[in-house]
């Protein structure tokens, strides 16, 4: 029988350390994705998820449950992902990888239905880069924003909370 977040959360604060595993193991992938989705490299995204999960253990017995475990920890992710690229634009680094022949680690993590056609291929490829570009054109918190709609799929007053301001903000970045 699977426990909820709530039971899991008490267990960890008494010490249960098997608990905060299977906290860990419910909400990986989703904190991957975020943080994924704000820095677009696969070994940034997990070392965020990382801290994210260190973070929310060493400050699990402030987690009071006025928002969900869920909300909780996205806005622990989204913040490690801002602090992260605050820190890369002041020491910016070049990419070992060559972008063009490479993959930015978004197929390991969110799967998408391959298309047979070439020509749907490619264009499908050319409008990707189009909006990947334009999503990293965006500040931080508007990143978030879009990231935690669209591809998480939370409702602007789930965000609202993640993102510690109002639904009309929300609203606002969205468009």
């Amino acid at each position: 029988m699977e426990r909820s977040d709530g039971e899991l959360v008490r267990e960890t604060q008494r010490g249960d350390k098997e608990a905060f595993q299977e906290i860990v193991e419910r909400y990986q992938r989703k904190i991957v994705a975020v943080a994924l989705g704000m820095v677009h490299n696969r070994d940034d995204a997990i070392e965020i998820a990382q801290e994210t999960f260190i973070k929310a253990f060493e400050n699990l017995d402030k987690f009071k449950g006025e928002s969900s475990l869920y909300t909780w920890l996205y806005r622990i992710v989204v913040n490690r992902a801002i602090d992260f690229q605050r820190r890369e634009r002041r020491h910016p680094t070049v990419a070992l990888e060559d972008r063009a022949g490479g993959t930015d680690g978004y197929d390991e993590i969110l799967k998408e239905e391959r298309l047979e056609d070439p020509y749907q291929q490619t264009q499908a490829r050319e409008i990707g880069d189009r909006v990947t570009a334009a999503i990293n054109e965006l500040t931080p918190d508007h990143k978030a924003v879009i990231l935690l709609r669209e591809v998480e799929g939370l409702s602007y007053d789930e965000i609202s909370r993640v993102m510690h301001c109002s639904k009309g903000t929300v609203m606002s970045r969205l468009h």
